[in-house]
């Protein structure tokens, strides 16, 4: 086996088609987040992206996206943004993951949503559940699933989407629109929510804007940005901003008006969200690593990720151990636990209310 180290731009026509077919033939790489778009779309706005194209013979046998920091440090493209992980490769492929980080220049590759099936996983690694909204049944299945195990949620959303609709007016549901005056409100009720509860703001960085905004342009049957809004008496609601491949719709940027907090609107949102997407022709919804309420709510199934590193001997590798597995260690005990998660939470929030309070 050997390694070609491209930027995603350098990416020839036969190569892309190489890695789309790769993905589509196994259903653990059945995520957008591992499509060669996404990639190619983030390398127009990262020079530190690459693609090692793995060969096998005259076969390419795997690629390999990922991002390349100072001190040989490697990590998921769009690192912090994306839900899915790792490399794209022939069923069963024997990659030795420290051969492809010495072939990558790499002294440590970290990893924090790593899917299944990957040549970089070892048993040391540790395991998330992925909630996801599983569609392959159909909708009535799956409506049928909510009655029986939150039943409770479901008849509330129901009723709450009515009185909604009687206090404020009739519901109207863009499903995969593509305009960016939906998408800018979207993206300003995720900047409130990210400062309301204490939370970096992403939007903050205009490179990640960009990025939404050309996903968003990116059409095809394949790959596509989805932008999903719901409106009262044509006002905008709520929504979310997700990617798609033929059959899995990533969850990544819900948010709603505060306005409508009572009636619960994102609930509202994602049941009429996941109808029109099972229509579409989307079998999984992928919500995504992280214990939220609503996915709790919502999610009739789960995938599994992995959080970790792969690193050879080495200072760098040292370097790295020093600031980053404590912190991670320690972020995952907070996850692991509800009370401190709950703690945390909830201090988050107090500090998110101050910041707009002094900010004022």
């Amino acid at each position: 086996m050997h390694v070609t180290l491209a930027q995603p731009r350098d990416l020839g026509e036969s190569e892309v088609s190489r890695w789309r077919d790769l993905q589509e033939a196994d259903t653990a790489f059945d995520n957008p987040f591992l499509s060669p778009e996404f990639t190619l779309t983030v390398g127009e706005l990262r020079d530190v992206v690459r693609v090692a194209v793995i060969h096998d013979g005259p076969e390419i046998v795997g690629f390999f996206p990922f991002e390349r920091h100072p001190l040989g440090i490697g990590k998921p493209v769009a690192a912090g943004l994306t839900d899915a992980q790792g490399l794209v490769h022939v069923k069963d492929a024997r990659i030795d993951p420290l051969w492809l980080l010495k072939a990558c220049g790499l002294a440590v590759y970290e990893f924090d949503h790593l899917v299944s099936g990957q040549p970089l996983l070892a048993a040391r690694h540790e395991r998330h559940p992925s909630p996801i909204i599983d569609l392959r049944a159909g909708w009535d299945n799956y409506t049928e699933s909510l009655r029986k195990h939150s039943g409770k949620t479901y008849k509330t959303t129901l009723a709450k989407s009515r009185k909604l609709q009687r206090e404020a007016g009739p519901l109207r549901h863009d499903y995969a629109t593509t305009g960016l005056e939906p998408l800018r409100t979207l993206l300003s009720w995720k900047t409130d929510q990210y400062r309301r509860t204490g939370r970096a703001d992403r939007f903050a960085h205009p490179w990640i804007v960009e990025l939404v905004e050309r996903l968003l342009a990116t059409q095809s049957d394949s790959f596509a940005g989805v932008l999903d809004m719901v409106y009262v008496d044509n006002r905008p609601m709520a929504g979310h901003f997700g990617l798609r491949t033929r059959t899995t719709l990533a969850g990544w940027f819900p948010a709603y008006d505060t306005h409508f907090a009572k009636y619960s609107p994102g609930l509202i949102h994602h049941l009429a969200m996941a109808e029109r997407a099972a229509a579409s022709g989307i079998e999984v919804i992928d919500m995504g690593r992280g214990q939220k309420e609503y996915k709790d709510k919502l999610k009739n199934g789960e995938l599994e990720v992995a959080e970790g590193r792969v690193a050879r001997l080495g200072p760098a590798a040292g370097v790295h151990w020093v600031m980053r597995v404590p912190v991670r260690k320690t972020r995952a005990t907070v996850m692991g636990h509800p009370l401190l998660l709950k703690t945390a939470d909830k201090t988050l929030k107090t500090y998110g209310r101050l910041r707009t309070v002094l900010q004022r």
